[in-house]
């Protein structure tokens, strides 16, 4: 099995459950933030959405120089999260599953102004920068909501809202 196919299983399960997360975000509580040195529930939301798109990067390109990288776009409202995370989602998919091996396995760098600050493989970005970064950003979004009185989704088991075992 290529090792893009074993991937998407990881990525399309933790996708999934992340949307199901955005969902459940309220425009009334966008600039929302538990504590002052917290971001906003907008912004986490933003971020979460525009995660996928480190998937194409990493696929595409064989590094990237912070200090010269656009910008992701500050998203207003629920609806453009959820439009930019679903279009994110199809094209960082879309990337994974036509990635050869060679490429998965390639080095890929993040660097600033030039300097190498670190060196993976793909894959190792594809799990670290999008998928567990998603899953910590995610985990963050589900104390915005408990703490809202916002029902949390299940996860990777129940949650106190949901008893789906599976999410």
């Amino acid at each position: 099995m290529p090792i893009s196919q074993s991937l998407l299983c990881e990525f399309d399960r933790e996708m999934g459950v992340t949307r199901k997360s955005l969902e459940r975000v309220v425009d009334e509580l966008w600039e929302y933030r538990p504590h002052e040195k917290s971001p906003t529930m907008g912004w986490l939301a933003g971020h979460l959405a525009n995660l996928p798109n480190w998937a194409v990067m990493a696929i595409s390109t064989s590094s990237l120089d912070v200090a010269t990288s656009p910008r992701t776009p500050k998203l207003a409202n629920k609806a453009d999260v959820l439009y930019a995370f679903d279009t994110n989602v199809e094209t960082a998919r879309e990337a994974i599953e036509y990635a050869s091996d060679e490429c998965i396995t390639g080095e890929w760098a993040l660097m600033q102004e030039g300097r190498t600050l670190l060196k993976m493989p793909r894959l190792a970005v594809l799990r670290n920068f999008v998928m567990n970064h998603m899953i910590h950003h995610r985990a963050q979004l589900g104390v915005y909501l408990r703490l809202n009185d916002i029902p949390v989704p299940a996860v990777y088991g129940p949650s106190a809202d949901e008893n789906n075992l599976f999410g």
